[in-house]
């Protein structure tokens, strides 16, 4: 899970490296050699030349990247062994480094999007644990009880330590968890099954596995992988455990002569529009292309549901600390009142 693994810049460097130099005619071995030389990543030259080393030593390209301790992504591991098997090398490797760019993009505009909703959310918690040693302080000052003001018996420098570590260990507490639960298969086939039942979240996951699906499809069918083994791998290439785990079912309906279309829906993963277009395509015999000449537009959708969700997630943070405010507000003016009620007296 925190393994060292080579980053997306790096491995869309590497990919487009690779096949620019296997169109010209060099050798695997020899490309793997050069590409390693061409990086400023060191971890990422160093593996490709431990797998230079194992190629030299008779393993396949697949074995040897696999064997590398995780530094390389199943998805690229898995399409890898199908060029091996297929002779497209350099056309899936083309495919793999505009995917890895694509990832990266929106990663880039997932995280500049939510900065600033972030540091509201964290300039609020701080806030508040100054608030609260202030109080401690004029309270000890003038020799009375301090005000309440979260009405959790927390006040002074220790109330606001107390309440630093709760808000932030909170926060890193489910980010851990949701990162130790999607490490593994068996997490992501029990979380994300429940995640794509959100109305915001779930429409965004969807959108991204059916991008995934469309994009590993056309590339394996491209290859002439039989049917079986390129549901196998684009099913796989979600990395949604939804998608994965409903994998034996669909291939085990398409081994049984159902349409893909059927085996697809009998899933109830995949939206009715899709659905459509597989049925178009396989009347026509043409689902790989169609889902390629699609998939940019796909692409664009989950673009647009990750803009969804990092407005819904920063309105949210904007209504918390809103929400925070004119909470304080109102314990202040109730203590207030009470002041004066115990002055009027």
């Amino acid at each position: 899970m925190f393994g060292p693994q080579i980053g997306w810049k790096s491995l869309s460097l590497v990919c487009r490296q690779m096949a620019t130099l296997l169109d010209s005619g060099v050798t695997v071995r020899q490309t793997f050699k050069l590409a390693a030389g061409k990086t400023g990543d060191s971890r990422c030259r160093k593996t490709m030349a431990a797998v230079s080393e194992a190629i030299d030593a008779g393993e396949d390209v697949a074995t040897a990247m696999r064997d590398q301790a995780g530094a390389f992504p199943e998805l690229l591991i898995d399409m890898v062994d199908v060029a091996e098997q297929s002779g497209a090398m350099p056309e899936i490797l083309i495919g793999l480094a505009d995917h890895y760019e694509n990832n990266l993009r929106m990663r880039t505009n997932f995280l500049r999007q939510i900065a600033w909703p972030v540091f509201q959310l964290v300039a609020a918690i701080l806030v508040i644990a100054l608030l609260l040693v202030l109080l401690g302080w004029v309270a000890d000052a003038k020799g009375g009880e301090p005000i309440d003001v979260l009405g959790l018996g927390l006040s002074g420098t220790l109330g606001a330590v107390t309440w630093l570590i709760a808000s932030f260990g909170s926060i890193f507490g489910v980010l851990i968890a949701f990162q130790v639960a999607s490490s593994s298969m068996s997490g992501r086939k029990f979380l994300h099954p429940l995640l794509l039942r959100l109305p915001v979240i779930g429409n965004c996951m969807l959108s991204f596995a059916i991008a995934r699906f469309s994009w590993a499809f056309y590339l394996t069918q491209q290859t002439g992988m039989p049917i079986r083994r390129s549901l196998e791998a684009s099913l796989k290439a979600t990395t949604n455990g939804a998608f994965i785990a409903a994998t034996p079912g669909i291939c085990e309906l398409v081994k049984a002569g159902q349409p893909l279309y059927d085996a697809l829906a009998a899933s109830n993963l995949f939206p009715a529009d899709f659905l459509q277009m597989v049925q178009v395509g396989e009347t026509s015999g043409t689902v790989p292309e169609q889902l390629h000449r699609l998939s940019p537009q796909f692409e664009d959708q989950a673009r647009r549901s990750l803009s969804t969700l990092t407005a819904v997630f920063g309105w949210s943070i904007w209504l918390a600390v809103a929400m925070m405010i004119v909470f304080f507000i109102f314990r202040i003016f109730t203590w207030y009142i009470g002041l004066i009620n115990e002055f009027s007296q």
